[in-house]
């Protein structure tokens, strides 16, 4: 989805004054860093960031999909199961 897609959620629901997209973005960033174990290049790929010197990138040839699910499963996990620190985006 592109940056523009989820502004307009945002603007819909009446949160784009209080609220980025680049927001939710560190805010995951935060929380997996502060909450996994999950290694920082899982981290970056997991919000299509590129990780490593030109000479690491091209030597890397996984995707770490795997142990980018995973770690998304768990932001989800967190993101449905407390209510009080989440904003709604749907009435």
């Amino acid at each position: 989805m592109s940056d523009m897609t989820l502004t307009k959620v945002l603007r819909d629901n009446g949160l784009a004054e209080r609220t980025t997209v680049h927001g939710f973005r560190s805010a995951f960033r935060d929380w997996a860093a502060e909450q996994t174990n999950a290694p920082h290049s899982v981290m970056e790929l997991a919000l299509s960031h590129t990780v490593g010197a030109a000479v690491e990138r091209a030597y890397a040839r996984s995707d770490l999909l795997e142990k980018r699910r995973l770690l998304m499963e768990q932001w989800g996990r967190f993101a449905t199961s407390t209510p009080a620190m989440v904003v709604h985006l749907h009435r």
